[in-house]
């Protein structure tokens, strides 16, 4: 058996063969594979017995179910108004010439994707940007350079506290 098809099967023997246990199959494929692959949508609609346009329709409706492969590192910035009053497309602009990638694109070397996304829920501390599961607020370009230089180096440390 293929290890996607594996995958599948056991998130789907525990959250259940039904649809609606379709978006925390989706998350757990991400947990473990980085994205969703054409492969896995298939065999989810296999699993849970539903068309995979279906899948693949609520796989790309939610920016958080990537697609396609993405870096190790996955930056989304916040692209609401208010973050964009704050400054945001000053730090997206930092980013985009640090890595040398534009939003919507991965590194050369996969470390980094850069993507924008809605509401991070951190409007009041705006602009807000999450590197994989951490937010980080209330940036500033050289808070920004001195949070990738410590994520390229292989020596991150919380620079939010």
């Amino acid at each position: 058996m293929n290890p996607i098809r594996e995958l599948v099967d056991a998130l789907a023997n525990q959250y259940g063969h039904s649809p609606e246990s379709l978006l925390p199959i989706l998350q757990g494929v991400v947990r473990q594979e980085r994205y969703v692959s054409d492969l896995a949508m298939v065999e989810i609609a296999r699993s849970l017995d539903i068309p995979a346009t279906h899948v693949y329709g609520v796989a790309t409706f939610y920016s958080f179910i990537p697609t396609r492969p993405v870096g190790k590192y996955v930056i989304r910035v916040c692209r609401t108004i208010t973050c964009m009053m704050h400054g945001k497309n000053q730090i997206v602009k930092e980013i985009e010439t640090i890595l040398k990638i534009r939003c919507g694109e991965t590194s050369p070397d996969g470390l980094f994707t850069l993507l924008g996304t809605n509401c991070l829920g951190q409007c009041h501390k705006g602009p807000a940007m999450l590197i994989n599961d951490v937010p980080y607020t209330e940036l500033t370009p050289k808070l920004v350079r001195d949070i990738l230089l410590q994520y390229s180096s292989g020596s991150f440390v919380d620079l939010k506290s």
